[in-house]
């Protein structure tokens, strides 16, 4: 990875493996650009155990966000699988840990956009990915949707929304990424690091 190149953060939490994939289909758009790269980085799991039980780095996967990640990043994106209509405990207590990011106004006027997967079709897709737009909004930063100048959110009978590109993995057996949430994610990370370009 070169030092000198911005890269927009494609932060999430996944279970299940499906937040992860969609992840990396918006690392795939970002890096359409450039001008730019993508940095995908993961939150570690919470447990109600009172001493730290995870380790300090995953044994697979994405390797774990740091607030200097935030610090430095030209863009953000931010996923989650749906908790009852919000987004899951552990992005939600990585979140909480950006007081001091929010109080030096770090992270403001920076771009930043949310997606999300669901095991149920109507199972808090819009509603998790707002939850998430939230404390963005919080720290001062630019948001970024799906328009519906792309075509694959007019067609698309699974996930994608104009909130932010999102997956339904289905209750039973789970579900592959469509076709068209692959095309979703990866216009949303073009657009997203074509807006971190514009705005640095």
């Amino acid at each position: 990875m070169s030092a000198e190149l911005p890269f927009v953060l494609v932060l999430y939490y996944s279970r299940s493996g499906k937040t992860a994939e969609l992840a990396n289909h918006i690392a795939r758009g970002i890096a359409r650009n450039s001008a730019l790269e993508a940095r995908i980085r993961a939150v570690p799991p919470v447990s109600p155990d009172t001493a730290a039980s995870v380790p300090a780095v995953p044994s697979e996967g994405a390797p774990y966000a740091t607030k200097e990640d935030l610090r430095q990043c030209a863009g953000l994106a931010l996923g989650s699988p749906t908790r009852f209509g919000n987004m899951a405990a552990p992005l939600k207590h990585f979140l909480d840990s950006t007081g001091d990011l929010w109080l030096d106004g770090t992270l403001s006027g920076r771009p930043a956009g949310v997606f999300t997967s669901t095991g149920s079709l109507h199972g808090g897709q819009e509603t998790t990915l707002v939850s998430m737009m939230m404390p963005l909004l919080h720290h001062g930063m630019i948001l970024c949707g799906v328009p519906y100048s792309e075509p694959a959110l007019g067609t698309t009978t699974t996930g994608g929304t104009p909130y932010g590109p999102s997956h339904w993995a289905g209750t039973g057996e789970e579900q592959p990424l469509s076709e068209q949430e692959k095309t979703i994610a990866q216009s949303f990370g073009e657009r997203l690091g074509a807006l971190a370009i514009k705005l640095r």
